[in-house]
């Protein structure tokens, strides 16, 4: 096999390795033990959000501050994603993604994709009666974001959230208090 041919062969295994990563995972995952919200209107849910806590994961291992979510409805039905923060030397952060409904009856499941052919499950778990909090996770519960509309939350609803989240499997003892400075 010629050198430049190897090479293609070699990236290519190496895509399809990586997707096998993000795909496998996902098809033995607990789905159908996960509840989400039997509705959402994601015209209420369009907005910032300010994440008040989340579990550790690997994209934001550089946000000390500020973190933010923004959603903008599009024409097509996707959902444009800004997410936000402030890095330890106070850079502002910034990853640009779409989102796209896969549950259409509660509109509660999204895949959301930072980079293609990437995407990575993102369910709606509860949401306030005025969409002024949400909480949201993943079937594998390796994921967790609590977020407020305001960049602080009342102890009672955050201790709501977080009593829910653990009564729904999430290792809540792993929490990471979001810092809001602005």
């Amino acid at each position: 096999m010629e050198p430049h041919m190897r090479t293609q062969f070699m990236i290519s295994g190496f895509i399809f390795f990586l997707a096998g990563l993000v795909i496998i995972p996902q098809s033995f995952g607990g789905e159908s033990t996960l509840p989400v919200v039997p509705k959402v209107d994601l015209n209420r849910y369009a907005g910032k959000w300010h994440e008040i806590a989340r579990l550790p994961m690997y994209f934001q291992r550089n946000c000390a501050s500020d973190v933010t979510a923004q959603y903008t409805l599009k024409p097509d039905g996707k959902i444009e994603v800004l997410n936000q923060c402030r890095g330890k030397n106070g850079s502002l952060k910034t990853a640009k993604g779409t989102a796209k409904v896969v549950d259409k009856i509660t509109q509660a499941k999204l895949k959301v994709s930072f980079f293609w052919p990437f995407s990575g499950d993102y369910w709606i778990l509860d949401v306030g009666p005025d969409y002024e909090y949400a909480m949201v996770g993943e079937p594998g519960r390796n994921y967790l974001w609590i977020l407020s509309r305001k960049p602080v939350m009342e102890p009672a609803t955050f201790e709501k959230l977080v009593n829910k989240a653990k009564s729904l499997g999430f290792d809540t003892s792993r929490l990471i208090r979001a810092l809001a400075t602005q």
